[in-house]
């Protein structure tokens, strides 16, 4: 009884204290991974690496959008103030 009192209170307190999981493009990759990995007989394993490589490709395509932002931005600017000069470069 005290065992299971413990785990509800320390689990209880990890979903309230804990700080947010941002796994976006683990789902779909973990997914896609353990169909992989189950076809070649390691079902879990091919999620995990399923779950860390959608996890990379989600961060990459950000990056790769917020580059495209930043030079449309400038781009912009340019246009509005011909001495601009990028902050960046």
């Amino acid at each position: 009884m005290r065992s299971t009192i413990f785990t509800l209170v320390t689990l209880l307190g990890l979903g309230v204290f804990g700080s947010p999981v941002y796994a976006i493009g683990c789902l779909s990759g973990g997914a896609a991974g353990a169909l992989a990995g189950h076809m070649a007989g390691h079902g879990v394993l091919g999620a995990i690496g399923g779950c860390i490589a959608g996890h990379q490709w989600h961060k990459h395509t950000l990056r790769r959008q917020d580059l495209e932002n930043e030079r449309s931005y400038e781009d912009r600017r340019r246009t509005y103030d011909p001495s601009y000069r990028s902050p960046y470069e």
